[in-house]
């Protein structure tokens, strides 16, 4: 699973700034300790998403910070197929067309709020002739 860290500068009005050094464009804030760990975890989420709508790579996540949210195995596979599909230059379209499904399956694929079947995520990885592992740790 990947784990991103964040970063939190407060801020005069009682909150912190949340960053993530390794998605430097994605920003969030929150005021509490629940707050905090709730908003990083859905700031993270819109960030990845913006990359995946945009067919942008999504950095491996290597920083260090004030503290992290990990992925859980659904949306790690979610970021990785999206790689995948950058680094391959396939798009849903044509991925859509391997696996004999309509357009709108693969985006769902992609949503990373959407609770896809991990059958489906191997398969689009097979099409791409990669193979997803799961361990235990």
């Amino acid at each position: 699973m990947l784990t991103y860290c964040y970063t939190l500068t407060p801020d005069t009005n009682g909150t912190n700034l949340i960053q993530y050094p390794d998605l430097p464009e994605g920003a969030s804030v929150g005021e509490g300790e629940q707050d905090l760990v709730a908003n990083a975890a859905d700031g993270l989420e819109v960030v990845l998403q913006l990359h995946i709508d945009a067919r942008r790579p999504i950095p491996m996540p290597k920083a260090v910070g004030d503290g992290s949210v990990t992925l859980g195995a659904l949306a790690t596979a979610k970021v990785l197929l999206s790689n995948e599909m950058v680094q391959q230059g396939v798009r849903k379209t044509e991925l859509a067309r391997r696996l004999g499904v309509h357009n709108p399956q693969v985006d769902r694929l992609l949503d990373l709020s959407h609770s896809s079947k991990i059958e489906a995520i191997e398969a689009a990885f097979h099409n791409l002739g990669r193979r997803l592992d799961v361990s235990l740790s």
